[in-house]
């Protein structure tokens, strides 16, 4: 019943070591979005924080600050669509050496 034990210690530091690696380079990932023909741009970090809000002068009309509004929440919806795409790149390339006994 037992025989295997080292092997699932060994597949659990193997799934703790994968999970740290992931978490530093969530932290590290920034990602772009925009809206708006590029006149109102976000980064976001691989946790969907945000980090920065950039628009153009042009853009800010304050008789309107519902467009704007709207422009920034397309631009993080942008960025944050960006972000997934990454993170299912990442975990898919670390998934493809991790073999779990049962299951491949």
């Amino acid at each position: 019943m037992f025989k295997n034990l080292g092997d699932l210690q060994k597949m659990l530091q193997s799934a703790r070591e994968i999970q740290e690696k992931m978490e530093k380079e969530l932290a590290e990932i920034r990602v772009e979005g925009s809206s708006g023909g590029g006149m109102v741009r976000v980064t976001l970090d691989g946790r969907k924080n945000l980090i920065s809000i950039h628009l153009e002068p042009e853009i800010v009309n304050p008789a309107d600050c519902e467009m704007l509004e709207d422009l920034i929440l397309a631009a993080f919806n942008d960025a944050s669509t960006r972000v997934e795409e990454q993170i299912a790149a990442k975990l898919g390339a670390l998934g493809a050496g991790f073999k779990i006994p049962g299951l491949v």
